[in-house]
């Protein structure tokens, strides 16, 4: 089955079919950093991390960019409360934020570029917008002319003539229309600036995400994700002064929008004051727990925030890693590469053999249908439930044991993506660890293919003596602690 997507742009589910044979591009916004972020923040940090995994192991080289937005003002506002720079604000917040996701178990972006990192190309960008009469400075400012974008609120699916300023439209007597937005904007006593062909002063929000992405990502590239309150203006304007720059007809093909987290009925914010920091629900939830209260609902619908949904994960993130964990203890030592045709002579084994194949077979199309985690969780405990009712019946030596250990690579599969089984041993994190030695199957692939079996055979020796055993097979090589 091929990967199909609900791209918000054509508002239908697509085949996907990348850009570049070479490499997938995939931008997502990221934080504003002027305070902790809270937990309805992490929702698209966790989704768009299961994806570009589940995108990995598919097979496509994936190349993940998320921006940093380090001069906002809010930041700005935030320095002033507290007598410090900007600069100060941001590198604390970007520091935390970088804790923060490294304990959700997000790995980390290729890029996080810095809005401030490149005010060179944001400049740029903007000066070929002016020469091109799609936009115009005033009084310091320059501003986007929507009117020159024929197909200007396609990905909103909103009209230009219909926008009136109001809550998502800035008011402001130097615009030639209200839905005009802001690129460039002049600078005010006392706030951090930058000089330009219009005066000294900063850019906005918007322009700063089309310069960073085309930098890393190029004109055009595959996804682009990010809630879905950043559908209009965000990225709609993203759209409009990207291809207004370039010339191009597709910036990102495909748009991907996660849903709200709703606190009481009312989207969780911080202007709302209805709120919790990941940081702080981290301290009252394992990972595996946060990671699976969002997986069990579909990414793009809403997710009502509650104690009960996430001890009810925590429930359930339990009981799969317990059953991982019976999994594991019964694997032996030197257990043999599992051979489907070693168990053709037990009726038991064949049926739990074809039981597994079916479930793992459905579990990787409801994730190729729109990244459905609902119903990869669903197929994942069926597996469960099977797992468990085979090992209750008695595991025999040889063939009976042998399946368990292919069982076990399902799952590591899985949790390559999902990142909900805990998996730690002796206070070791296996998701950090998991990075690391992918590193160093890498490596050790890399030299065998150079035929330098000695250093190869080295690595692979010093790692048995370490407690940690590489096993390679027809499919790869995978590893696993030694008992």
């Amino acid at each position: 089955m091929s990967l199909k997507i609900f791209n918000t742009l054509s508002g239908k589910k697509e085949k996907f079919v990348p850009i570049n044979p070479d490499y997938t591009g995939f931008y997502v916004c990221g934080p504003t950093v002027y305070d902790y972020f809270h937990i309805g923040n992490a929702r698209p940090f966790i989704i768009f991390d299961v994806i570009r995994r589940f995108l990995i192991s598919r097979g496509y080289n994936v190349r993940y960019v998320m921006n940093l937005t380090d001069i906002d003002d809010k930041i700005i506002n935030r320095a002033k409360d507290e007598g410090v720079t900007s600069k100060e604000i941001a590198d604390r917040y970007i520091n935390a934020f970088f804790e923060d996701i490294q304990k959700l178990g997000v790995r980390p972006a290729d890029v996080y570029p810095r809005a401030t990192d490149h005010i060179e190309e944001i400049i740029g960008i903007i000066s070929s917008l002016v020469e091109k009469g799609a936009a115009y400075p005033t009084a310091g400012d320059v501003f986007y002319d929507v009117s020159q974008f024929e197909e200007y609120g396609r990905l909103s699916k909103k009209k230009v003539e219909d926008l009136q300023a109001g809550k998502r439209v800035a008011v402001d007597e130097l615009k030639k229309n209200p839905a005009d937005f802001v690129l460039w904007k002049k600078a005010k006593q006392g706030e951090p600036s930058w000089p330009s062909p219009w005066g000294n002063g900063r850019p906005g929000w918007h322009i700063e995400c089309s310069a960073m992405s085309m930098k890393f990502l190029g004109q055009s590239f595959d996804f682009h994700g990010g809630g879905q309150d950043l559908i209009f203006p965000h990225h709609e304007n993203e759209i409009a002064q990207s291809c207004a720059s370039t010339g191009c007809d597709v910036f990102a093909k495909y748009w991907l929008h996660n849903g709200f987290l709703d606190m009481k009925g009312e989207k969780m914010s911080k202007s709302l004051g209805n709120f919790i920091t990941a940081r702080e629900l981290m301290e009252l939830y394992p990972t595996a727990a946060i990671r699976l209260f969002f997986l069990q609902k579909h990414y793009r619908g809403p997710i009502d925030f509650s104690e009960e949904g996430l001890n009810a994960a925590r429930t359930t993130a339990e009981r799969l890693s317990l059953t991982y964990k019976k999994l594991m203890d019964l694997i032996p030592e030197n257990r043999e590469e599992f051979n489907a045709e070693n168990i053709k002579n037990s009726k038991r084994l064949e049926e739990f053999y074809e039981r597994i194949e079916s479930l793992d077979g459905e579990l990787i199309a409801s994730m190729e249908d729109d990244f459905n985690t609902p119903a990869v969780i669903g197929k994942l405990f069926d597996m469960v439930r099977e797992v468990n009712k085979y090992i209750d019946d008695g595991v025999a030596d040889g063939p009976e044991k042998d399946i368990l250990s292919w069982v076990q690579m399902k799952f590591d599969g899985y949790d390559r993506f999902l990142g909900i089984i805990d998996k730690t041993r002796d206070g070791i994190d296996f998701e950090r660890m998991d990075n690391v030695m992918q590193t160093v199957i890498k490596l050790r692939h890399s030299l065998r293919k150079e035929k330098n079996w000695v250093l190869a055979d080295q690595l692979r020796d010093d790692l048995t003596e370490a407690g940690i055993l590489l096993e390679d097979s027809a499919s790869g090589t995978t590893w696993r602690w030694r008992k």
